[in-house]
């Protein structure tokens, strides 16, 4: 069976088992309509003749209305004013009559920014179509086959659109999904039962669709087809943006780094409207890095040897930061800006790494200063919603940025932790992610130009958004003697026992009731009722005041730690979203319930509780 076989067939057989199994994820809403019977399924039209264009430095064509849906732009179909199309390096706006004229250059993608309103087409796999690669030779010589040779420039593109109520409703929820990143057959159907499923599920994304924040795979790119077979089981416009896993790395220059990319997926970079936001997709990796570029001032020496050595770095280059003057030039100071990438512009899990940020991330402030906006990303395998204001040493020593100018979040992992852990019944690991977060996808909702962030658990209903554990001397002194072991695995492994008894001599010793609140930021608060006792004030760990990270055991998530020291994976020996609440050193022996009310930002509400054993001795 060759590949594109084995992908229809499983969007086959997934497909009968969603329709047949209730959604765990957000409620199925009823305004919307089967996405499969309604989707806009098309590509874009290029148009070509034996004699060529007139003027081949000029690209012309027209973003037009396909009203009878076959993707050619016939004489009755009106063009579309107002419409912003790109070569990657300028940004025109269609006339009345929907043409568009851009500079031709021997390497360019040009793609529309779709208007809110109207809809770009899918293919067969839900993959939105808005774009054309020109690359007359093709790519050079590459593993994955990157850009066929696309010969002279075309005498038109012409971009299709139909016409979209959800498009431009004023409230719409956009999945926002981390790390796919799957490196062989087995982890695609890892991605297939787990987060796929569950978007399979859900039917309140079809307006804005799915953006996939890079690591699309992980590194081998032939399997750009399964992942098409993944986007196909999902219910709207799937869009892709590049990672540090999805690069050609035979590629000597960064100009072809993403060829293959390009060719299977989308534009290196680009943007969309949905609603009052503007969706800005970037590319923020840069393979191979150099040193005349990204180590001009010492602190990425990884990057000084390209061509033994090679290695990425965060970095938008100076192409695309004109590109993204240009697209923000023409976007109404309303609008909400949701600004992605894979690197993020600052992240938490590795804010002391100069190579896992953006060197540009001043620039970009300084395009969005006084608009609303919110950053998105993948790359760190953590869930981190990081709040206007909060402040990390690392930031300050390397970027010179006191404190965030608007809310980032980095939105988690399908794969949570590269898969690691032990398979569950449900046929997908507990990948539990390194800041002790589970596997999931963020589903930004939209109101206007407001938003409001969730994250939703793999396999589970947007109310599971709480894990609690206690963090006792016992736990302390086997995280030490466990974290030794693994490294040097000689005679019996440490065993932790029951985590949820705790003797007279923990208490004593200091032992905390811990909750990782998944979405938890500055702001968010965490209550605890033990027993019968009035509610009392979980202490966070990380107050993102400019401090650097807390990190060891006593910082740690032990509902996370008990889990992946052993069965494998990162160990979640810090994170920026866990409260701790003491215990009472005089806790009577006997039964216990903690009850815990997480509360975030936008005033949700999350309840959870754990029951635990106090004994007088283990």
């Amino acid at each position: 069976m060759s590949s594109r076989e084995r992908v229809l067939a499983a969007v086959a057989g997934i497909a009968a088992v969603a329709a047949a199994v209730a959604a765990p994820g957000a409620a199925a809403t009823g305004r919307h309509q089967d996405w499969d019977e309604t989707a806009y399924r098309g590509q874009i039209e290029v148009v070509r003749s034996d004699d060529g264009p007139s003027d081949p430095t000029v690209l012309n064509g027209t973003v037009f209305v396909d009203r009878d849906r076959d993707s050619r732009h016939d004489r009755n179909e009106r063009g579309v004013a107002g419409v912003e199309v790109s070569n990657g390096r300028e940004v025109v706006t269609t006339d009345r009559r929907g043409r568009y004229r851009l500079p031709v250059y021997d390497n360019m993608t040009v793609f529309v920014t779709q208007p809110a309103g109207y809809q770009v087409p899918v293919d067969e796999f839900n993959v939105a179509q808005f774009h054309y690669n020109h690359l007359p030779a093709g790519s050079p010589e590459l593993r994955y086959g990157g850009i066929s040779p696309t010969g002279p420039i075309p005498d038109a593109v012409n971009f299709p659109l139909v016409e979209s109520s959800l498009t431009d409703d004023r409230r719409l929820s956009c999945i926002i999904a981390g790390d796919l990143q799957t490196y062989n057959l087995t982890e695609v159907e890892y991605a297939r039962k787990g987060a796929i499923a569950d978007l399979a599920r859900r039917n309140d994304y079809q307006g804005c669709g799915s953006l996939f924040v890079g690591d699309v795979v992980g590194d081998d790119l032939s399997l750009y087809d399964e992942v098409k077979g993944l986007s196909a089981q999902t219910n709207g416009p799937a869009r892709f943006l590049p990672g540090n896993h999805d690069l050609d790395f035979d590629a000597t220059t960064a100009v072809h780094s993403f060829d293959t990319f390009r060719a299977q997926l989308a534009p290196a970079y680009f943007s969309y409207d949905v609603g009052e936001a503007h969706i800005i997709a970037l590319n923020t990796v840069r393979y191979p890095c150099t040193p005349d570029l990204d180590n001009v001032d010492g602190l990425r020496p990884g990057c000084n040897d390209p061509v033994n050595r090679p290695r990425y770095n965060g970095h938008i280059d100076e192409t695309q930061m004109e590109w993204l003057r240009r697209d923000l030039a023409k976007v109404d100071r309303d609008k909400l800006i949701v600004i992605a990438g894979h690197i993020g512009l600052l992240n938490w899990a590795d804010e002391g790494s100069a190579i896992h940020q953006v060197d540009q991330v001043r620039e970009v402030y300084e395009l969005l200063h006084g608009r609303k906006a919110v950053a998105l990303a993948g790359h760190s395998h953590s869930i981190e919603n990081m709040r206007t204001g909060d402040a990390m040493q690392g930031w300050r020593d390397l970027f010179g940025i006191d404190s965030l100018p608007f809310p980032h979040i980095t939105v988690g992992a399908i794969a949570g932790d590269w898969f690691s852990g032990r398979v569950t019944e449900d046929g997908y690991p507990t990948a539990i992610q390194r800041d002790g977060g589970r596997p999931g996808v963020l589903t930004l909702d939209l109101a206007d130009s407001s938003f409001q962030e969730r994250f939703t658990v793999t396999g589970e209903n947007d109310r599971v958004q709480t894990q609690l554990g206690l963090n006792t001397p016992t736990y302390r002194e086997w995280y030490v003697a466990r974290s030794a072991w693994n490294s040097n695995p000689v005679g019996a492994a440490p065993e932790l026992g029951d985590p949820l008894v705790v003797d007279q001599a923990d208490l004593a010793g200091g032992t905390w009731l811990t909750t990782n609140f998944f979405i938890g930021g500055t702001g968010s608060t965490v209550t605890v009722r033990l027993n019968n006792h009035r509610p009392r004030q979980a202490v966070r760990t990380q107050p993102m005041r400019g401090e650097d990270q807390f990190v060891g055991p006593e910082w740690s998530d032990p509902a996370a730690v008990a889990e992946q020291l052993v069965h494998g994976g990162s160990v979640a020996n810090r994170t920026m979203h866990l409260w701790r609440f003491e215990l009472p050193t005089d806790l009577a022996p006997g039964t216990h319930q903690a009850h815990v009310t997480a509360t975030d930002v936008h005033g949700r509400r999350f309840a959870d509780t754990l029951t635990f054993q106090v004994v007088a001795q283990r």
